[in-house]
């Protein structure tokens, strides 16, 4: 007998643990309850590809495909569809969305891919909008990212990554009105609006640049905390606590962090 094939074998595991004399906490599991745990695997993939380890991008992905295959076993358990369902899906809508590939399509390049990819589902979703795909729960910047892409991929985008440069401008002159002089009578809630649009057209930016705005922002968190480290370390060298230090002094620590980073570059 030939041996069972990966895939196969993790099917069969997933029915195992759920089964009458399986393991009682996978069988407590209901899809509610594995929300939290697909959205957190999902962002150990994305860390276990940033830290360029193939080894620990391997075990990352073999967890989230796990609750994949467990999300669809339990939906088997309702009757509503099983992993060879899922699997038949994805594979219709990668032949459809790829005309260029698998029928007589023609394109000139990435972009046109991304315009084709978009009016595909526009027409596969002829009673919702362009957006109603993006997940309403994804975070606020990679929300914002997708919104744009999708915009853009109908025409509605700026001509330059200038023009946008243009626009930041002139919200965060608005952010600017908004906040007046006056810290006490600051409108909550148009500050938080026209915060909001500055994010936003960052957000745009980015896109236009090419970068990806949460992959950028998490690069900027990790350089903060790297250097806030390093205060903290030079900070108890000279056996003082960080805050007991004045702004003055804080920032002096700041420099000499960033100067010593930039030594080691």
């Amino acid at each position: 007998m030939s041996e069972q094939h990966p895939f196969d074998a993790l099917r069969v595991l997933g029915a195992r643990l759920r089964a009458p004399d399986g393991c009682p906490w996978d069988r407590e599991q209901t899809l509610e309850t594995l929300k939290t745990y697909i959205i957190e695997e999902a962002y150990e993939v994305v860390d276990a590809i940033s830290s360029d380890d193939p080894s620990a991008l391997a075990g990352e992905l073999g967890d989230l495909l796990f609750h994949i295959v467990f999300a669809a076993q339990i939906a088997s358990e309702h009757g509503w569809f099983d992993i060879e369902e899922v699997c038949r899906r994805i594979h219709a809508k990668m032949v459809r969305r790829h005309p260029h590939v698998f029928g007589d399509v023609e394109v000139s390049g990435a972009s046109e891919v991304v315009r084709n990819w978009e009016a595909i589902k526009s027409r596969e979703r002829q009673d919702t909008g362009a957006l109603a795909g993006v997940p309403r729960q994804l975070p606020a910047l990679l929300k914002a990212l997708r919104i744009t892409e999708k915009a853009a991929a109908l025409g509605f985008d700026w001509e330059r990554a200038d023009d946008v440069v243009a626009k930041l401008q002139e919200e965060v002159e608005e952010l600017a009105a908004e906040l007046g002089p006056d810290p006490a009578a600051r409108p909550r809630e148009g500050v938080r609006e026209e915060l909001g649009d500055v994010l936003f057209v960052l957000a745009n930016l980015a896109r236009q640049l090419g970068i990806d705005p949460e992959a950028a922002l998490q690069g900027a968190n990790e350089k903060f905390a790297r250097r806030f480290s390093s205060m903290e370390e030079q900070a108890r060298v000279r056996g003082v606590a960080l805050g007991s230090l004045s702004l003055a002094e804080l920032d002096a620590l700041w420099e000499a962090a960033k100067a010593d980073e930039r030594s080691r570059d």
